[in-house]
């Protein structure tokens, strides 16, 4: 994917720290993510279930059930300005229940979730949750503006007669027409920053393509930044600027999308690009990542990934955990073997 490069930095997440306090243990679901995006520009977020996609994305929202999650430190600054010397507002220090932050919710920030049947409400129609975004953050519509322009977006978003069926409910609705209408909803308070977590899930590949289009399509149009969270490293590479590679709330590796397709540096990364089944070439069995993930309640002391690691070193990456550094113009990594260059 490719879009307009700019300077204008839109929001940057400083050593992030989100844990959960639960009766068997605190479980470091984020600890210590840093990355920034820009206006315009999309970031991948990938890893396997459970290193933190989801709760990074729930944290700059500020939607993290609390308790008992718990954002212990960091700093997700949000740039308000169009022009980079506007208002800086970090997120973490709002009431995430106040009414500065849910004016900053789906105005600035918005968000496709994993499964919309679950996020849309079953005793309201998809017009009036629709509505109803754009009634808080647009207050000087009428009601049939409103209406107008929900149609309109939902219509945008490819649902068919969306005169009927914007007085529809979710149930009503396929699955495919559901995440369109999320996506309507994500889009309809034109939000600077869009977060799509997993959004294509639970459907079938030619809806998938469809969405994926769409998302990319609108994107270009609004000159959104997209941050997109997915488990499939063809979508991401195709949906995004940058990659993000996440192991149990750590970053392992961030780079430009063809820089990290063409040399990944983290063994964690390695890994995983070789669990790709390709086109070309031979039938050759995949090799999986060896090992298990450790018990989130007791992590290893140094790099998280040094007990499935084919390159460990005894005394030095179970001893501390490794500094994200700069190898390359762009392209960091955490891993002890590499040097700042």
């Amino acid at each position: 994917m490719t879009t307009t490069p700019t300077n204008d930095k839109l929001i940057e997440v400083r050593d992030l720290r989100t844990y959960f306090y639960l009766y068997e243990g605190v479980v470091k679901a984020v600890d210590g993510v840093s990355f920034e995006i820009r206006q315009g520009r999309s970031l991948g977020v990938i890893g396997e279930s459970g290193c933190g996609k989801s709760v990074t994305a729930q944290s700059i929202m500020r939607i993290a059930p609390e308790p008992p999650a718990k954002h212990v430190g960091g700093e997700i600054l949000l740039h308000l300005g169009r022009d980079g010397n506007g208002e800086v507002v970090d997120m973490l220090k709002l009431d995430p229940h106040g009414d500065r932050i849910r004016a900053l919710r789906w105005k600035e920030i918005a968000m496709i979730f994993q499964e919309p049947m679950t996020s849309f409400s079953p005793l309201f129609t998809i017009g009036n949750q629709i509505g109803e975004a754009i009634q808080l953050h647009l207050p000087g519509l009428s009601k049939k503006q409103v209406r107008e322009r929900t149609i309109d977006l939902l219509g945008r978003v490819g649902i068919p007669q969306p005169k009927r069926l914007i007085d529809a409910y979710p149930h009503q609705l396929s699955g495919g027409m559901r995440q369109r209408a999320m996506i309507a909803m994500a889009l309809s308070c034109n939000p600077r920053l869009l977060i799509a977590d997993e959004p294509t899930t639970a459907l079938d590949v030619t809806i998938e393509a469809q969405i994926l289009e769409l998302i990319a399509t609108l994107q270009q149009e609004f000159n959104m930044a997209l941050m997109y969270i997915s488990h499939d490293l063809a979508v991401v590479s195709e949906m995004s600027d940058e990659i993000m590679v996440m192991y149990l709330g750590s970053v392992m590796e961030q780079a430009e999308t063809g820089e990290i397709f063409n040399n990944p540096l983290h063994p964690y990364t390695q890994a995983l690009w070789r669990s790709i089944p390709r086109i070309e070439g031979g039938q050759d069995r995949l090799v999986p990542i060896s090992g298990t993930l450790p018990s989130p309640y007791n992590l290893p002391k140094g790099c998280p990934f040094y007990t499935r690691c084919e390159h460990r070193m005894p005394g030095i990456c179970d001893a501390a955990r490794p500094p994200m550094i700069e190898v390359s113009p762009n392209h960091k990594v955490s891993c002890f073997l590499y040097k700042q260059e």
